[in-house]
């Protein structure tokens, strides 16, 4: 009964939601194309079996990309379908993998466009990355007999109370889930709480902690570092930036010149649909600002660089002194600070690390990571790590060795996989 309200709500809403899509492509066009798929019409794979990976966008794409290229190896025999909900997920599945797998969006959660993907694709599995419940895609699954794994699953404190607030549904789509692979115990007793039947749970360890650094975004990194230090400038690379950020961290920008007038700031906006935003504001500061998509603008000069392309930000992260990593300053809940961590620089992030409560803490406490509470105490930080190079080189080398004593989740959740194909 809550799933038939849920679903008559989703289409009372589905105008709203239309709406906010046609909205949204007045600055990114994209969410306006291939509305087809989002309502099922997708086409159908031309091989069979298929196993369906869904990631939301390009985080969640990121760091399923080693179990994708790992499922690619090990399972010839499957046509790996890999779906996501946002344009910028989208153009890194294509990015990563072109054709090798079968890309389209994921359906709207109406009962009529579950159905419809579900009947072109026919998959034998579906694997979730991280926390995109949602009840009607569960529902079919489980109708159709179709084994669900929810994998690299987290539960922060805050979502499970939103998810309790709707127990009777959570407590269903729980149910209908062949496996949860939480990232924490934490995470484990949360779905547990919930819902979940505990003989459903496995905590394997976030797969992002398997970050590898292959030769060739080490060869683009070095590349960077060669152009962006020039005269040995400090490279400051703000990743995954919020709204509101970008101006504190230009106002630290401008506190750190005054110590470090070479200084470059990177500032990678999270969302591509704002580079414009960022370029303007940063530019609006009174500062030099060149554009990563315009490379011959970048001088000696230069004090604030923004990163307005696609893909590069691992490699930009391999080029900096210092990260520091956003959606943290605002409670956003923070974003992954391991890419960061592998390359073996000092990281620093805001205080709001819900979303990265477990990674945080690890690294935090080793001395790998660096939580400030605010712009003033960033800005004392990122001197005292310039001015101090063997404290920087310390901290970058504990934060590297986190990431490496951490890693083997990925190991753990291929581990999972016969299971749910039933080929054990």
């Amino acid at each position: 009964m809550a799933r038939f309200f849920y679903s008559a709500l989703q289409y009372i809403l589905f105008p709203l939601v239309v709406l906010r899509m046609l909205w949204r492509s007045r600055r990114a066009p994209a969410y306006r194309r291939r509305i087809g798929e989002r309502l099922g019409y997708v086409t159908a794979p031309t091989q069979h079996p298929c196993l369906w990976v869904h990631a939301v966008s390009v985080g969640e794409t990121l760091a399923a990309a080693p179990l994708i290229e790992r499922l690619l190896t090990d399972y010839p025999d499957y046509r790996i379908v890999v779906t996501t909900t946002t344009p910028t997920g989208s153009e890194r599945v294509m990015a990563l993998f072109g054709d090798s797998v079968h890309h389209c969006y994921a359906p709207y959660d109406l009962p009529g466009a579950v159905c419809r993907f579900l009947a072109r694709v026919e998959p034998r599995a579906v694997i979730i990355m991280e926390t995109e419940l949602w009840p009607n895609m569960l529902h079919y699954t489980a109708h159709r007999n179709i084994p669900v794994l929810l994998a690299n699953a987290r539960l922060s404190e805050r979502a499970a109370m939103g998810y309790n607030r709707v127990s009777g549904l959570t407590r269903q789509m729980l149910r209908q889930l062949h496996q949860v692979a939480a990232q924490t115990d934490d995470d484990g007793r949360r779905f547990v709480q919930l819902g979940l039947d505990p003989a459903a749970l496995t905590v394997t360890g976030s797969i992002k902690w398997d970050v590898d650094i292959s030769p060739e975004l080490k060869t683009a990194a070095d590349s960077l570092a060669s152009e962006w230090r020039s005269q040995e400038r400090p490279v400051l690379v703000a990743a995954s930036t919020h709204p509101g950020e970008e101006a504190m961290l230009l106002q630290v920008g401008a506190v750190l010149r005054q110590r470090f007038p070479e200084l470059l700031l990177v500032l990678v906006p999270r969302h591509p649909e704002r580079f414009e935003a960022v370029l303007r504001l940063a530019r609006d500061s009174g500062c030099d600002v060149a554009r990563r998509s315009e490379p011959d603008n970048l001088s000696p000069a230069t004090e604030v660089l923004v990163g307005d392309t696609m893909g590069e930000l691992t490699a930009f992260l391999g080029a900096a002194r210092i990260a520091f990593v956003g959606g943290s300053l605002i409670p956003h809940g923070g974003h992954n600070l391991l890419e960061a961590a592998a390359w073996g620089i000092p990281v620093l992030t805001g205080p709001h690390t819900f979303n990265f409560e477990r990674v945080t803490q690890l690294l935090a406490s080793a001395g790998g990571v660096q939580v400030v509470a605010d712009t003033e105490e960033l800005s004392v930080c990122i001197i005292q790590l310039l001015e101090d190079h063997d404290r920087a080189t310390a901290m970058g080398n504990t934060a590297r060795e986190v990431v490496r004593a951490n890693r083997g989740a990925l190991g753990r959740l291929l581990g999972l996989i016969p299971g749910l194909l039933r080929l054990e």
